[in-house]
């Protein structure tokens, strides 16, 4: 019963406009942005490698897929949020605006199933969405840019990932960032139960992760008790999956990560928030009045 409803749910999502806007603003930028590398990106890497080619010897392509596809996500995970709660936040007050709420509760399935169906049915869009944008942040831009090492340069170091030991990096971020953005899904679809239209969730879930990344970036002792336990301080943990260790002798372990426990327990607190507001969110539907 529950895999039937849920079915239902995604011809309901997909049915409409707004679902594909995502998929369409994400393709857009992702090929302005390769468009913008494709002409210029030598330049713009020249100028960034400046101060590291003046000790090191760089030979190799550092314009490749793989470092642009870091890039990409880089500057598309901060938006796609917005993109998601678009879907998640209409899940429940899309039916209440319409005025089939009343009529979905009349059916032989209970409140809880048809929650959860409509949950599963967000997590979904939010997978689909993230490998749409890995076909064209990844894979597309191995095809334009070719593969080589992957240099990424950060504020104090700079890493150095071998060829073959990247890819398989890209499907655990990928991962991780879908437990992120589920987690966006599930708080906009939480919200979305006490709305009578889709705007209230989706602005109020935007104005959550805002707030939430301020707090994030205020190193301030009221502040940072509470910013292990925020869903925001743990989005961007992907990134951890290209942090190589290091032997004795400065050489890369291949197939290593840095600080794997770090990024296990980020995920562990996306998958409680996932979870808790899940629960939530079916335990609020059943007290909700809507014959009223």
């Amino acid at each position: 019963m529950i895999w039937e409803l849920v079915r239902i749910e995604l011809f309901k999502v997909f049915r409409k406009p707004r679902t594909f806007i995502a998929f369409v603003a994400i393709t857009m930028i992702v090929a302005l942005i390769q468009m913008g590398f494709y002409v210029d990106g030598e330049s713009y890497i020249q100028f960034g490698m400046n101060a590291l080619s003046e000790n090191f010897d760089i030979q190799g392509k550092v314009l490749n897929g793989y470092l642009l596809a870091y890039i990409i996500l880089q500057t598309l995970l901060v938006h796609v949020p917005l993109l998601i709660a678009l879907v998640a936040g209409d899940m429940i007050s899309g039916e209440a605006n319409m005025g089939t709420l009343r009529l979905l509760v009349t059916k032989p399935v209970s409140r809880g199933q048809l929650v959860s169906a409509k949950f599963i049915a967000s997590s979904v869009y939010t997978i689909l969405l993230l490998i749409w944008m890995a076909i064209w942040a990844l894979f597309v831009s191995m095809l334009v840019f070719g593969t080589d090492d992957m240099i990424i340069m950060k504020s104090e170091v700079v890493t150095q990932v071998l060829k073959q030991d990247v890819m398989w990096r890209y499907f655990a971020a990928f991962g991780f960032a879908a437990l992120a953005m589920i987690t966006v899904a599930a708080l906009a679809f939480f919200l979305s139960i006490f709305a009578e239209n889709s705007i209230g969730p989706i602005i109020t879930c935007m104005s959550i992760i805002i707030v939430f990344t301020i707090l994030n970036t205020l190193n301030l002792p009221l502040f940072n008790a509470v910013k292990p336990y925020l869903f925001t301080s743990h989005m961007l943990g992907w990134k951890g999956f290209f942090d190589v260790k290091v032997n004795a002798n400065n050489e890369q372990i291949v197939g290593s990560v840095e600080n794997l426990p770090a990024i296990m327990k980020s995920a562990g607190i996306l998958v409680f928030h996932i979870v808790g507001f899940w629960i939530a969110s079916i335990i609020v539907f059943r007290k909700k009045d809507i014959m009223s």
